[in-house]
């Protein structure tokens, strides 16, 4: 898969309060690169807890469920769109299905 704005989550991780998320973005990160998502049941195969949404959005839940991720996949361009990364606060405040 090809990954947009991973910038989003090293601009995430980098920050003081978010260090603990350094390790499991970049283990996301590099899992996802390396899929070959092609459907949503794909990615429920490879990450059981994630929520599959509406318009092709997607939510992690990375470092035990501390951070929720969104993405946006195409699936048949094999493009993945980092649309948020944050707490479960922050995440309670977007509209997960539009962002």
């Amino acid at each position: 898969m090809h990954i947009i704005k991973r910038k989003i989550l090293v601009e995430f991780f980098q920050q003081p309060r978010y260090q603990d998320a350094k390790g499991p973005l970049e283990a996301w990160y590099y899992e996802a690169k390396h899929a070959q998502w092609a459907s949503p049941a794909d990615v429920k195969v490879q990450y059981g807890s994630a929520s599959i949404l509406k318009g092709n959005r997607v939510v992690f839940n990375i470092a035990d469920n501390k951070y929720r991720l969104v993405v946006k996949i195409n699936y048949d361009s094999k493009t993945v769109f980092v649309r948020f990364i944050g707490t479960h606060r922050e995440y309670d405040k977007i509209d997960a299905e539009v962002i």
